[in-house]
């Protein structure tokens, strides 16, 4: 039997390693390839509907060279769906599988519906490296909760699957997409205006959305061997001008780029080469979105601190002004402020910036919740990915995850570390760009005379900072001390509950009475930056 068959693009924006587009290629006689944009889907802020809008117009290029294009409508897909398959007569839906909560629940409907129009329904496993229900399956039908444990599971699951090519003229030359005359006004992609985004305002884009933009990228970092064999994500650089790393993780977001075609091309790489090995290596950037999007299936509320049973139950303040000013880059410590700021600019910014952005806003220094973190991420981020937005939330805030909640990011030193002129905070502090070395960190602390040397007096045209940081970092470790005493016994499976593993109280008073604490710090700091990671 020859279908009619709609294949749904989800998050799977393209034609490379797509097998359930394949599937809908099968005894095809008419194919509809459509993107739905939902009112009920977040999006996020307009840096991100520019990336997705590019991406739509990429693949529409990419389908019509195989005679093909893409029909773009809007509404609500348990909505949509029921008036076209019967103005299409269609016979098969095919879609590659989500799993964020709002995705699941919303398949769950249109699968219902196919059902009763008698819709064949097929989808595939591609956005992920491996089936998640099946690593959780193998957990005793549990979440692991630790990297290691995660990597123990994919060893016995075995290497993951090979991508497939992309859909040739040959696959193709038995199937036809009707178009219509109303096509390009009623299933056109629309503008940033009809999104309601106003791109006068908006800066250079830097990360173009598209699978070939993804490829050409992806191409150009595996041309550099060396780099990719060496790769440790804790040795790359927060602050450096250009990114420290491959900024891939905006197209496996989006699906531009299969996280499969990119482990493998890693491991052509790697072939036969000395290499870094996980978690800090490429390979193991990619097992980090794997473990979150495992945690994020199998735990329930997920993203939110109550009714999370495995998260951490804080009393976070509740402080308005606190939290403008963080997110408008108002609080006063350059390194922060610079940091948001080119988040704000740029949609982007590298793992660790966001490590000390995240501990500063939760419990490093202004208590607030990491859930209202969590909401400006969505705002901003190009690369926002609902599990690990929320993973790493909870891991940097020491509510889920990670447990050593005495290891505070200083927002003045860890800057200075790679970047002692603060270069960085003068590309995106122009107002701080004259202060020397010595004080650009701290510029509170120059005298009067520096200040007005540099054009710019602390407390007039750069805020003060909002809290004393030496003080109130102290003050959370101990709410935090607090809270960890009130958890619920049930909380297990992370680091410090391993068998063999080290007690960490014990590890803290020696790091502050020991006269080998910097032996002590250095050893700690590397193992906790090589933890949380956003991929890429």
């Amino acid at each position: 039997m020859a279908h009619s068959c709609i294949h749904w693009f989800r998050k799977g924006l393209r034609l490379h390693d797509n097998p359930a587009l394949m599937a809908a290629l099968r005894d095809c006689k008419e194919l509809y390839p459509l993107y739905i944009l939902d009112p009920n889907y977040t999006y996020g802020g307009k840096k991100r509907i520019r990336f997705l809008m590019g991406a739509l117009k990429d693949l529409d290029c990419s389908l019509q060279k195989l005679n093909s294009r893409l029909f773009v409508v809007r509404g609500k897909p348990e909505e949509v769906f029921p008036e076209l398959f019967s103005k299409w007569n269609i016979t098969k839906l095919t879609y590659e599988y989500d799993t964020e909560p709002y995705g699941r629940s919303c398949v769950g409907k249109v699968t219902t519906l196919a059902q009763e129009h008698g819709v064949e329904v097929i989808y595939k496993i591609s956005h992920t490296l491996y089936d998640i229900d099946r690593i959780i399956e193998e957990n005793n039908g549990k979440p692991p909760l630790t990297y290691n444990r995660l990597q123990s599971l994919v060893k016995t699951l075995g290497p993951p699957k090979k991508p497939i090519p992309a859909p040739t003229m040959e696959d193709i030359k038995d199937v036809k997409t009707p178009c219509f005359e109303q096509h390009n006004k009623k299933y056109k992609i629309p503008s940033l205006e009809d999104m309601g985004v106003d791109s006068t305002s908006m800066e250079e884009e830097q990360f173009p959305g598209g699978e070939q933009e993804a490829l050409r990228r992806l191409d150009e970092h595996m041309k550099m061997t060396a780099w990719v064999c060496s790769f440790e994500k804790p040795q790359t650089s927060p602050n450096s001008l250009r990114p420290s790393t491959t900024v891939l993780s905006p197209y496996t977001t989006f699906g531009c780029l299969s996280a499969r075609t990119f482990w493998w091309r890693l491991s052509e790489v790697y072939r036969g080469k000395k290499h870094s090995d996980p978690p800090v290596s490429l390979h193991g950037q990619l097992l980090w979105r794997e473990f979150f999007y495992t945690a994020s299936v199998g735990i329930p509320n997920f993203n939110k601190m109550e009714g999370n049973p495995v998260c951490t139950q804080v009393d976070w303040d509740t402080n308005s002004d606190y939290l403008s000013a963080w997110k408008e880059a108002r609080t006063g410590f350059p390194f922060i402020d610079a940091i948001m700021t080119q988040l704000r600019m740029e949609g982007w910014i590298h793992h660790l910036a966001r490590h000390a952005v995240a501990c500063f806003l939760t419990r490093g220094d202004l208590w607030i919740s990491w859930e209202e973190g969590q909401k400006v991420f969505e705002e901003f981020l190009l690369d926002l990915d609902w599990a690990l937005n929320a993973g790493n939330w909870q891991w940097l805030s020491a509510s889920t995850f990670f447990h050593q909640y005495f290891r505070v990011y200083s927002p003045i030193a860890f800057g200075k570390k790679t970047d002692k002129n603060g270069d960085y905070i003068k590309k995106y502090l122009p107002i701080l760009k004259k202060f020397p070395p010595n004080y650009i960190y701290e510029p509170w602390k120059a005298p009067l005379s520096i200040q007005q040397a540099a054009g710019c007096i602390v407390g007039k045209d750069y805020p003060r900072p909002i809290v004393q940081h030496e003080v109130v970092s102290k003050k959370n470790i101990q709410r935090m001390k607090v809270a960890y005493a009130k958890r619920s016994p049930h909380i297990t499976d992370s680091p410090e509950k391993k068998k063999g593993a080290p007690n960490l109280h014990l590890i803290f008073l020696i790091y502050v009475l020991s006269l080998k604490q910097v032996v002590l710090f250095n050893f700690y700091l590397h193992r906790y930056k090589a933890q949380s990671s956003y991929c890429c």
